[in-house]
């Protein structure tokens, strides 16, 4: 039987999108993957904290008010958020935004009310006929989960369209089915440019989530996107967090609640059938350490590194 191949790469979701899919007809192939871009460019639309026509800019600007009413996207996001949320309670929250844009990260929207400082992811209500109302004033971000669930619904375009294998992969954010294994590739926190070989994935997703080109100094003191929402300051530099789970949108929403707790990550992953690994960048011994989590209520497994990563 033949196989027709596709790759393609766009710039969407603030970093490249990847599509590749095989299946038995290259007109066919090519049709799925313009559909999947297709799909991850509605995603983009329904979700963006930049677009005031958006999904979440209207909420923003409306919902403290009166009730918002959401695509079924957004809606499906919000209520996995709110899922993530009450499990972790509060490691994962959505409404962690005007840190973001104090921090410089997010821009300053003139039209969206000035956050109370007095409310969290509780505050965030999910009516009945995909309607959101906000019981504080809040600003709500889904940068830290949207992501993962554009590549699973363009991972769900693509086996519509009955395609053999596919893998989607959004700055690291991936996603993948029916392929021989694929050797997901990790960057090395103090040296980004190095990738190291880690793990072998057939079926499922995985996230990556670090900063390791968006940390920053503001007021002396660094900072980043990955937020404690306990304390809204930035999660420990030099740390890269991957999730493997089933979804996408479920392994990069949980990147978060590891960073901001990797303690008590291991009571919450399992809930998600989910597993983790961490990469540290050890400057006194000049080493990286790999912490890999399996198992509920087992510690976090510590791993030496050389400078030629192994698998593990």
């Amino acid at each position: 039987m033949t196989d027709a191949c596709i790759r393609r790469a766009r710039p969407l979701l603030g970093t490249l999108v990847e599509i590749s899919a095989h299946g038995s007809d290259e007109d066919a192939v090519r049709l799925a993957v313009d559909e999947a871009f297709r799909m991850v460019e509605a995603v983009q639309r329904l979700m963006s904290y930049h677009d005031p026509e958006s999904d979440v800019s209207r909420i923003n600007r409306e919902a403290a008010r009166q009730p918002v009413a959401v695509a079924s996207h957004t809606w499906r996001v919000l209520d996995a958020a709110q899922s993530i949320a009450r499990a972790s309670d509060g490691l994962f929250d959505i409404t962690v935004a005007p840190t973001l844009v104090a921090f410089g990260f997010l821009p300053q929207h003139a039209d969206f009310p000035r956050a109370s400082g007095q409310g969290d992811w509780r505050h965030v209500e999910l009516l009945a006929e995909r309607r959101v109302r906000l019981a504080r004033r809040l600003c709500l971000d889904l940068g830290g989960i949207a992501k993962g669930y554009a590549v699973d619904r363009a991972i769900g375009v693509l086996q519509s369209h009955g395609m053999r294998a596919a893998r989607v992969n959004a700055g690291g954010d991936l996603r993948v089915f029916g392929a021989p294994m694929q050797t997901v590739h990790i960057r090395r926190p103090g040296a980004p440019t190095e990738l190291m070989p880690l793990v072998e994935l057939g079926e499922g997703a995985a996230a990556t989530s670090a900063d390791y080109y968006t940390a920053r100094r503001r007021s002396g003191r660094w900072v980043t996107p990955l937020i404690d929402p306990r304390t809204g300051v930035s999660c420990p530099r030099g740390r890269s967090v991957t999730v493997f789970a089933p979804d996408c949108m479920t392994a990069d929403a949980l990147t978060k609640v590891v960073h901001a707790d990797p303690q008590r990550a291991i009571g919450i992953l399992p809930k998600f059938s989910a597993r983790a690994l961490m990469l540290h960048d050890d400057d006194d011994l000049d080493v990286c350490k790999l912490y890999t989590l399996a198992d509920a209520g087992r510690p976090w497994q510590t791993h030496w590194l050389a400078e030629n990563a192994r698998h593990v």
